[in-house]
């Protein structure tokens, strides 16, 4: 017998955005009339694509979307979802549930998201969600968060210095993230700079996204710790992960 050709991280992406979206509407997780957030980024675009094909075949009406980024919001433009913001009127600044990926996530389900310098608009979507669910492919399970990818954190651009000094102090390697393309840092969608940064050991992700937040000059972090998500996480083999179901 041959054996069954592995999935490539691009097919995983799809394989875990189709499963997750088609597991939410069979268990009523996803239902017509939902205020949903969409997420940023190379595995939330094909939830995006399976959600409007649902829409397309009548399987759910009335769906009003709350995104993360221009790249979501354009998306959404072009297959004909509609798009409202948190203070829209219809919306009250309440989600019943939003789907976006992650760049690293946690057997407790602990994320670290923003490789997009999303992030601060997707914790916003986030958690302001009833439900929250994270798609991966198998490459972005791991043990621990701090010493693998980088902790992206949103910074007023004035405030750099004394920010990378505090986040020094709690351990942190911080780089400013330049852009491709572009000379100069990346500027995120509210108009901030990046710095990314990493530990030499495991940090608790509760515990440091509180204290990171706490810096004067800092908009916001990438790790996610205060609304645990369901999470989903195709694997090279076919197969798909599901944590934390409720």
């Amino acid at each position: 017998m041959e054996n069954k050709k592995e999935l490539t991280q691009s097919e995983q992406k799809v394989l875990v955005a189709n499963t997750a979206v088609d597991v939410l509407i069979e268990k009523g997780k996803i239902f017509s009339g939902m205020k949903i957030g969409l997420g940023t980024g190379s595995t939330a675009m094909p939830a995006v694509k399976r959600l409007a094909e649902h829409i397309a075949k009548g399987d759910l009406k009335d769906i009003k979307a709350v995104v993360t980024s221009f790249q979501t919001q354009n998306a959404c433009q072009d297959l004909g979802i509609p798009v409202y913001t948190l203070n829209d009127k219809i919306i009250g600044g309440e989600l019943d549930l939003a789907i976006d990926g992650a760049d690293e996530v946690t057997p407790d389900c602990f994320c670290i998201k923003g490789g997009g310098a999303a992030h601060l608009r997707e914790k916003m979507v986030e958690y302001n969600s009833k439900i929250f669910v994270v798609i991966a492919d198998g490459s972005k399970a791991v043990d621990t968060i701090g010493t693998g990818f980088r902790v992206p954190v949103e910074i007023i651009a004035d405030a750099r210095i004394p920010v990378v000094n505090a986040l020094n102090k709690l351990g942190a390697d911080c780089v400013l993230r330049e852009g491709v393309k572009k000379a100069g840092p990346v500027i995120t969608d509210n108009g901030n700079v990046i710095l990314d940064c990493h530990w030499d050991n495991p940090i608790n992700v509760a515990e440091m996204e509180d204290k990171i937040n706490s810096i004067v000059g800092v908009v916001e972090n990438g790790l996610f710790s205060k609304n645990k998500p369901i999470v989903f996480i195709a694997k090279a083999d076919g197969t798909v992960e599901q944590r934390n179901w409720h």
